[in-house]
Parts: C-alpha cells; structure tokens; sequence
C-alpha cells in the first residue's frame, strides 16, 4: 500500500547485494517472465548461461517463472557479484510478495547475503597476506 496516495502497489522492491555490487529489485506480479538489466535484456547483459540460471534461480526454485515481469537495476562490483545480487534481490523481493516462500528460498541458501569480500592490504605485505619473498642471501 503506498502511503502518499493510498493505493496499491503494482510492483514490489526488494535490494540484492553481494561483494560491492548492490541490485535494486523491481518484480511485477502481472507479467510474462521477462527480465531487464540495466534496461538491456538478462541474455544481453549477462552472456554466460550460469549467471542467467544463477538470476533464474529464486524463480525456479518457486516455480513461478512465468508469472512475474522483473527490472533490475544491478550497480558496483563484477560481473559475477552482480547476478548473485540479482538473485539475492529477487528472492527477497519474492518474500515481500509472498511471505510462504519464505521457507523454500531459505532452504536453498537464497536469503542469506554473502559475507564474503576481499580482504584489505596490510602494510608490509604485497597483498592481504601475501609476505614478500625471502631470500637467504
């Protein structure tokens, strides 16, 4: 329900991140299942068929593949980051839709944001933890 004007919502928001990559989630209900990134179509914006499956994923998984019309908006990071944002937006955008879903998306590990980033350089070293070579002589 929007606040400012009182009525319903035709889309539901949900924000995906992973590493530095932030995807803003845009899920239609009534919808063919087509999917836009950054405006381009999901096979143009990632080329490799495991990330359209890893975006795919939360959908799949609920069986609702042709059901909605997703945007998303995807920003930082790489390209693998991005779709694993995706799929964390979408599975939380997903939730705010249908809160029984709940359950099948956190089995599958779709709610959970990956802790995981890269370490910071510390001094003295040439990266996080790599020393510099030692030599004898």
């Amino acid at each position: 329900m929007d606040k400012e004007t009182g009525t319903e919502n035709s889309f539901v928001r949900a924000l995906g991140r992973r590493k530095t990559a932030a995807a803003r989630v845009r899920l239609m209900p009534s919808g063919t299942g087509v999917i836009t990134v950054n405006d381009r179509p999901l096979k143009n914006y990632f080329t490799l068929f495991e990330l359209q499956d890893a975006v795919r994923a939360p959908l799949r998984t609920v069986g609702k593949e042709d059901v909605f019309d997703i945007s998303i908006c995807v920003a930082g990071g790489g390209i693998r980051g991005q779709a694993e944002a995706a799929r964390h937006g979408i599975a939380r955008a997903l939730i705010k839709w249908n809160a029984d879903l709940r359950k099948s998306l956190k089995a599958e590990g779709f709610l959970r944001r990956d802790p995981r980033a890269k370490e910071r350089k510390k001094p003295g070293l040439k990266r996080a933890r790599r020393a510099p070579q030692w030599s004898k002589r």
